[in-house]
């Protein structure tokens, strides 16, 4: 289809600040319900009657809806012709369905008696019950992608080349804000502090709030920005092959069979570390929680009413002090720690400071030593894991691995756009179209821009972050299947007592531990990065 963009992309705000802020507002919306979803979905499912080993598949939904859902979303947004805009459009619908879903999660037991009637108890009702909120969670995670899908293709949308970067870290600090809003609401009781208005527990609430904040966000997003239109030209056009969805398949495979050596050694290393990270990320709050219930909770102490909550809120405390430290070393670790491309030590410096400077920069540590630090850092923590027999050492453990993942989430990035920059020749964005022009390739021939081999070369890095969650999932479902085959005493509401529930090392733990082994071998493949320089 031969179209052209017309308009001018601006956002609303009078200053770069606030306009940074409001294009990647929405980002908090789904760093929360992403928050919420990790925190209680886990247990959640557990106190259905839902096994571990079972549970561990759910959470295919997660790479499954991030390998689909992506690449199909980016397709059909860069044809739309919306007069709203290619992106803005998606980012709504995928709101509502997400809120929708939410809504549906939290009152799974209710929909599901009100449905088919009887008292919630009988089988055929708590099979109903499960395969209702299964649904809800894999509508969620197919829905929350095509938002951040569309989210970050905005981003590029809306900013010219050199305000990429710029964006890219306001999106980070949102995400970290946005989990620790998560993380903060989950551990705070709050059935006693808005009263049952919401719902009578604490998850309930919690989808509820997350619905509004998911809707919320995306809506100041898109109502703060203005997008460029695509209108299809006029007149007969022809098709060619290229235009179809299966060229991107194809270009992918071509570009995955001929990686450079250095970016291969960075994917490989993007995969093994996930290995290490799908466990922690979404089974972490749950081995806290049972951790407590196994060795903390008094042996007199009478069964909750809301067994699922108080374990959301000891998981969430936990969190929360983890998402801070992740949070600090976000901001603070870029200050002392060198950059692969980092020169502005010398813009100039006055000539009194250039010498020291020169010797500062000298003495930062460099991001390659960094990242395969950090990899130790994680495998050294989760190695202990299995040992954690209180709620202070499990948090202890979970604390030392903010640090690893505010590293995770910037060094591969950083030397993926090195590489990404080196291959497109990196060319001068002064002499670049401005990206305000046009974001599609003319119809004559020309040269690819960065913007193009990013694409390609970050859709790898993304496939190479996604298949360890199913490897992971693979091994979580056996471990789970082996050691805790049965339903969690601690969270299904027909075990009555936690038989032999402190016997035995947490099927949990054990996921953990495996996780560490494979961030070894990310961290003998971060090294490879060293020889190949």
């Amino acid at each position: 289809m031969a179209a052209s963009l017309v308009g001018r992309a601006s956002i609303r705000g009078g200053s770069e600040t606030v306009q940074m802020v409001l294009l990647t507002f929405c980002t908090i919306g789904i760093t929360f319900t992403w928050g919420i979803e990790m925190t209680y979905c886990t247990p959640y499912l557990l106190n259905l009657g839902l096994t571990k080993s079972n549970t561990s598949l759910v959470w295919i939904a997660g790479p499954l809806s991030g390998l689909i859902v992506q690449p199909i979303v980016g397709v059909v947004a860069d044809e739309s012709t919306s007069r709203w805009g290619r992106r803005r459009p998606l980012m709504l619908v995928g709101a509502v369905i997400v809120s929708a879903s939410l809504l549906v999660l939290g009152f799974t037991r209710e929909i599901v008696a009100a449905l088919g009637g009887g008292d919630g108890k009988d089988a055929a009702t708590m099979r109903a019950t499960i395969v209702l909120a299964v649904a809800a969670i894999y509508a969620v995670d197919f829905a929350i992608n095509a938002i951040m899908s569309c989210a970050r293709s905005l981003v590029v949308d809306t900013l010219p080349i050199e305000k990429q970067q710029t964006g890219a870290a306001w999106g980070s600090r949102m995400n970290a804000i946005g989990h620790m809003i998560g993380y903060g609401a989950g551990s705070i009781d709050l059935v006693r502090l808005l009263g049952p208005g919401f719902g009578d527990t604490q998850f309930k609430q919690l989808t509820v709030i997350a619905a509004m904040a998911i809707l919320g966000t995306t809506a100041v997003t898109c109502w703060a920005v203005t997008e460029r239109v695509l209108v299809a030209s006029k007149g007969p056009t022809k098709k060619h092959s290229d235009d179809s969805p299966f060229s991107v398949l194809r270009q992918i495979r071509s570009t995955l069979m001929t990686l450079p050596p250095r970016v291969q050694a960075i994917c490989w290393a993007q995969f093994w570390s996930w290995i290490g990270w799908f466990p922690f990320l979404f089974y972490s709050t749950t081995w806290v929680g049972e951790t407590y219930f196994r060795y903390d909770l008094p042996p007199g102490a009478a069964k909750s009413a809301d067994t699922l909550g108080d374990i959301g809120r000891i998981g969430s405390a936990a969190l929360m002090l983890y998402s801070t430290v992740s949070f600090v070393g976000a901001f603070l670790l870029p200050m002392v720690i060198r950059s692969p491309a980092d020169d502005s030590y010398t813009h100039r410096p006055p000539r009194a400071m250039a010498g020291f400077l020169e010797k500062l920069n000298s003495a930062k540590p460099d991001l390659l030593t960094a990242w395969i630090c950090g990899h130790l850092m994680f495998s050294a923590s989760m190695f202990l894991a299995p040992l954690a027999r209180s709620f202070v050492s499990a948090t202890f453990l979970m604390c030392l691995c903010g640090i690893p993942w505010a590293i995770a989430m910037w060094a591969p990035t950083a030397f993926l756009g090195i590489e990404v920059n080196k291959l497109s020749g990196a060319q001068d964005p002064s002499v670049l179209p401005s990206s305000r022009q046009s974001s599609r390739p003319s119809s004559s021939s020309s040269s690819s821009s960065s913007g193009e081999l990013s694409g390609i070369y970050f859709g790898i890095l993304n496939i190479y972050t996604t298949l360890p969650q199913f490897l992971g999932t693979f091994i979580s479902t056996i471990v789970f299947a082996l050691l805790e085959p049965g339903k969690s005493p601690e969270l299904h509401d027909a075990t009555e007592e936690v038989a032999g529930g402190k016997e035995g090392t947490n099927a949990i733990a054990v996921c953990l531990f495996i996780g560490a082994l494979s961030t070894l071998i990310a961290a003998r493949m971060t090294h490879k990065l060293r020889k190949l320089s």
